[in-house]
Formats: C-alpha cells, structure tokens, sequence
C-alpha cells in the first residue's frame, strides 16, 4: 500500500486496515515459522506497511488534538 492510498483512507478505515494487516503479519510469520515461505520479503513489506498506517493514524490523531 502506498502512502498516496493511505492518505486518502478514513481514520475509521486506516483503523479496520491495521487489524486486518496485523492478522495477516501473524499468520505470514507464522508460517514461515513452520516452512519456509515463497516470499519472504512479504513479511517486511506488510510489516512496514503497518508502520506507515500507524504513522498516519497518529498524525491525524495529534492534529485533532491540536484544534
């Protein structure tokens, strides 16, 4: 996911997406614990995607903050 795509996601959606990556960084790490997995990047990758929507849900939630 791309930052242009996060910006333009809800604060409610950035929230939904998180959960919904973390699970998926669970079971992608799970698995390459059991095999070796095709893509091993692929954890890296949804691992910093995550970062980047928590990123995103802090900033909007300081700017509100702010006001």
């Amino acid at each position: 996911m791309k930052q242009e795509e996060i910006k333009n996601l809800s604060l409610v959606e950035l929230k939904d997406k998180v959960k919904e990556m973390t699970q998926l960084q669970s079971r992608l790490e799970f698995n390459h614990a059991v095999s070796a997995s095709e893509n091993p990047l692929s954890i890296r990758h949804n691992r910093r995607t995550i970062a980047r929507i928590n990123t995103e849900i802090r900033v909007r939630e300081t700017q509100e903050a702010v006001k």
